[in-house]
């Protein structure tokens, strides 16, 4: 089954930080935690690269998470996804470097479909495959 990006409205409005006194600050105040999103990013794709994770060693905030992605061809990158998109920081798991100015994609299919050729074969046979379920069951 495949899913589409997270959408914020469908969100439930406790989401279990107005428990945690380490997120006391955030409260009444309409913040995006980064963290999750980058876990709903990780979610929607993984079955169309080798390994993808949100990275644990570099620091996640509201306003920025860092996901790790192995392509089908082997190449890894650390992205950066933030309120402007998500972008590669560095050509390696869990790093950054301030000399690469590579550009800010909206999605996260945009940017793994410049990076890897086998993301977009395999991203798109599922996506034929999903079409062609929905035409048999229309057919029934």
């Amino acid at each position: 089954r495949m899913e589409t990006d997270c959408n914020p409205m469908e969100m439930p409005n406790n989401t279990g930080f107005e428990e945690d006194p380490d997120y006391g600050d955030f409260e009444g105040t309409d913040v995006k935690d980064m963290r999750l999103e980058a876990e709903a990013v990780v979610n929607d794709v993984l079955f169309a690269v080798s390994n993808m994770f949100v990275s644990k060693t570099l620091p996640c905030a509201e306003d920025v998470a860092y996901i790790n992605v192995e392509t089908r061809e082997r190449n890894r990158y650390c992205l950066e996804l933030t309120e402007a998109g998500l972008r590669v920081v560095a050509y390696d798991f869990d790093q950054t470097d301030d000399r690469l100015q590579t550009p800010y994609h909206e999605t996260v299919y945009s940017l793994l479909d410049s990076l890897s050729p086998a993301y977009r074969e395999v991203f798109g046979n599922a996506l034929l495959q999903r079409l062609e379920a929905l035409k048999k069951e229309s057919q029934s």
